[in-house]
């Protein structure tokens, strides 16, 4: 193990020659440390320890699972006897079995909504594309890996390969053609559907991408609303965040960032014309649906919309979750009003509807954070207000207790005696819901007190929660807290696309990261020994 080499400035250079070449933070394809004599510095050994400071769960199980999975048939691994691999939280409750430890191992939500439709002997249907199909299931039943009794789960699979703002309509017309399919087998209480599509574009900057995405969308709610009406359901509309909803920022630049706007919710179906709705927040919706149903909503849920009590006498309830369909301004700026939307439009003036929160505190994030689709989902079946894992992994670095974690301190502790080296994952960002560079920050001064005099640090893109092409300036920043702690040497880059792929992706992008960190493969980026920088590197 060498002592650190601050390698932030030439990484920040390399960057900005991949721009060069055509390539963006989210896709960036690697970037691996080598000296001067062309030897990879920092690669991923036996004996090491590795920590990966991401959280949430669905995009950080396939590099997960690279470093732990037994049996693991997508490609050639290193044969690691002495790894030790920290998920810094629980990504699926898999990693349970395998015994792996977890930093921050938090408790799942029970008693949710899908439990208390399975537990009243209703059946219920999930849908989704591939891209969403964790929030409509794992985050939606609390954050636990779970089919309920009664429950059935269909997953579209996604595009691959395809730059998405070349294809505005995703698989929404494959999702609505089997949503309808079910809608008239008419055999579910309960259908809980997403469309990706707001979401997944509006983190694009590419604004007729995002017009055409919400034209699509006003069509295919037209084409199921009306099946769904002729089939007796009563039908909810509302959004988990925003983002869509606003095209440009006020500086004139593209927003690619989600909100902190409200989110819609609507009622929809035979004789509800009269029913009167509150405001509320996302947790509020849990109780409304089963309300609707005819089923008394547990005492921990939150009320329900409605202003009285409500018997809609039809125990079919279709909720649609326009993933990232914020309430904006009604301006040039906004492409769901641009697109005109007569449809949704029409359901507006035609059916009850409100707004709820959709950010911050409203669904346990900090204080007018924007919402994201993991809590939005996760509160929207919880039925009631969920503590989110960056807020209580602040506290724990506020109050202390983060640098008293064992997992932690045994990753760290233990290469006193196998000699090995600290390798922390992290993500290049100061707001993303997957993870902050803070956390890496906050892991190196735990490492530094422990006396440990250099860790490798492999760095992930962002381009989402990021300003586009931001990747050189955060991490030049980054590269002043690393000199302030006197640890951690950045040795890989690759983006967000590539690190943090969930469409099963493997092959063209989960193992180009895998094959950086742990073989070196990757545009070499060459550090020359200068005299501000330590001249030891591990050889």
């Amino acid at each position: 193990m060498g002592k650190f080499i601050e390698t932030s400035e030439i990484m920040a250079k390399a960057i900005e020659e991949a721009y060069m070449r055509g390539e963006s933070d989210y896709y960036m394809k690697p970037l691996v440390l080598k000296n001067a004599n062309g030897k990879l510095i920092g690669l991923i050994n036996d004996g090491d320890s590795v920590v990966f400071c991401c959280k949430r769960g669905e995009r950080e199980i396939q590099l997960t699972d690279c470093f732990v999975e037994p049996e693991f048939p997508y490609f050639e691994r290193k044969n690691f006897s002495n790894l030790f691999f920290v998920p810094f939280t629980l990504y699926h409750s898999k990693y349970v079995s395998l015994n792996l430890p977890i930093a921050f191992k938090f408790e799942t939500v029970s008693n949710t909504l899908g439990e208390v439709i399975s537990r009243s002997g209703l059946k219920q249907l999930r849908i989704a594309e591939s891209e969403k199909i964790a929030h409509v299931t794992f985050f939606f039943n609390g954050g636990e890996n779970i089919v309920f009794p009664l429950e059935d789960d269909v997953k579209i699979p996604s595009h691959r390969g395809i730059p998405y703002e070349k294809i505005p309509l995703l698989k929404l017309s494959e999702v609505s053609a089997r949503l309808i399919e079910e809608i008239n087998k008419d055999k579910y209480n309960f259908i809980l559907a997403n469309f990706a599509n707001g979401d997944i574009i509006g983190h694009t900057a590419d604004f007729d991408a995002k017009v055409t995405c919400v034209k699509g969308i006003d069509k295919t709610l037209e084409d199921i609303v009306t099946v769904a009406i002729k089939q007796k359901y009563t039908v909810m509309i509302t959004a988990d965040h925003g983002v869509l909803e606003v095209g440009f920022k006020d500086n004139g630049r593209p927003n690619v960032s989600h909100t902190t706007n409200p989110v819609p919710f609507l009622l929809v179906g035979p004789s509800v014309q009269e029913i009167s709705l509150k405001e509320g927040r996302l947790a509020n919706v849990a109780s409304t649906v089963l309300v609707s149903m005819g089923i008394e909503p547990p005492e921990i849920f939150e009320k329900s919309l409605f202003r009285a009590r409500t018997a809609i006498n039809q125990r079919k309830v279709l909720l649609i979750v326009l993933d990232g369909w914020g309430i904006g301004k009604e301006d040039s700026k906004n492409p769901i009003y641009v697109a005109g939307v007569p449809f949704y439009n029409r359901l507006l003036r035609e059916y009850p509807h409100t707004i709820l929160k959709a950010s911050g505190r409203d669904v346990g994030l900090k204080k007018d954070q924007p919402g994201n689709s993991e809590a939005g989902h996760i509160n929207l079946g919880a039925g009631r207000v969920v503590l989110q894992d960056d807020v209580i992994i602040e506290k724990s670095i506020a109050d202390g207790s983060f640098f008293k974690n064992h997992v932690l301190l045994e990753a760290v502790n233990r290469l006193h005696d196998s000699k090995g080296c600290l390798h922390l994952i992290g993500l290049l960002s100061h707001k993303s819901s997957h993870g902050l560079i803070d956390y890496v920050s906050n892991v190196l001064m735990l490492a530094r007190s422990q006396n440990l005099e250099n860790a490798y640090l492999h760095i992930i893109l962002d381009g989402r929660s990021t300003e586009p092409g931001s990747a050189p300036h955060l991490l030049r920043q980054f590269g002043v807290t690393l000199r302030e702690i006197g640890i951690g040497t950045i040795v890989t880059v690759f983006g967000r696309g590539i690190a943090l792929d969930r469409s099963g992706d493997y092959l063209s992008k989960t193992k180009l990261a895998y094959d950086a960190m742990v073989f070196g493969k990757g545009e070499p980026v060459y550090w020359r020994n200068c005299e501000h920088e330590e001249k030891e590197v591990r050889k």
